[in-house]
């Protein structure tokens, strides 16, 4: 469980955060939406412990983000895995070492053919068996983001955290990743948190729904009472999201 409380961040004089609260539940995928500079992105770097909070706080499992020390935040972090918008992938690197980097770096000293066989099967589980050799420029977008959540998964981590997964793709593959997203949270039991602008996905994937509006928690609910709601600020994201 996340348990989010009272948090207030400012950036040069300018609060951002203005007091979210917010609970993640175990097992649930939760779409967090709002206009751009909302602090959506923001909100996603005080659960992993990249930013501190001016006021509140962000618990982890009980524990106490902000209060932990550098070994502690670092455990921590192995329990999350991270889909960032444009997948991230190193071009240099072939699918393999991209999807088994973290393996490679961990303190664990991994065999190559123990990473070799973690990654054949998170590349599986993301449908793209047998990609191993190529390069992130021999791979279309669709592919780039399974390559990245393969590499998210590679941890087998309690938490994903994903940043716009279906940004730049055409509806047929956004669809696809939303129906990825959505299967592995009921395969592997996985709590994911996903920050979208896509509706669509919104409907997709969504157990659950909080929407940012001037630095607070607006709205939380199922996709259906998003969409059915009569408040003013939810018509007018919706009706600039195309939907």
């Amino acid at each position: 469980m996340i348990e989010i409380e009272n948090l207030h961040k400012k950036f040069s004089g300018k609060e951002v955060l203005k007091g979210i609260n917010l609970t993640i539940n175990r097992g649930e995928t939760i779409v967090i939406i709002g206009r751009s500079g909302c602090g959506k992105s923001v909100l996603i770097k005080h659960i992993v412990g990249l930013l501190i909070p001016d006021e509140g706080y962000v618990k982890v499992e009980g524990k106490t983000v902000s209060d932990l020390d550098e070994n502690e935040l670092y455990e921590l972090r192995k329990k999350f895995g991270f889909l960032f918008q444009g997948a991230a992938l190193f071009d240099s690197m072939t699918v393999e070492e991209n999807v088994g980097l973290s393996l490679m770096e961990s303190s664990v000293k991994y065999k190559p053919e123990e990473i070799h066989k973690v990654v054949d099967e998170k590349l599986s589980i993301v449908d793209l068996s047998g990609i191993n050799k190529l390069k992130p420029a021999e791979l279309s977008g669709g592919m780039k983001k399974r390559v990245g959540l393969a590499r998210a998964l590679v941890t087998n981590p309690d938490y994903i955290l994903y940043d716009e997964p279906t940004t730049g793709l055409d509806p047929i593959m956004s669809d696809s990743i939303d129906k990825l997203v959505k299967e592995l949270s009921d395969r592997l039991n996985v709590t994911s948190i996903v920050v979208t602008h896509d509706m669509q996905s919104v409907k997709n994937v969504a157990d659950k729904v909080a929407m940012i509006n001037d630095g607070v928690v607006h709205f939380t609910g199922t996709p259906d009472e998003l969409l059915k709601s009569k408040d003013t600020v939810i018509i007018d994201f919706i009706k600039r999201t195309g939907i």
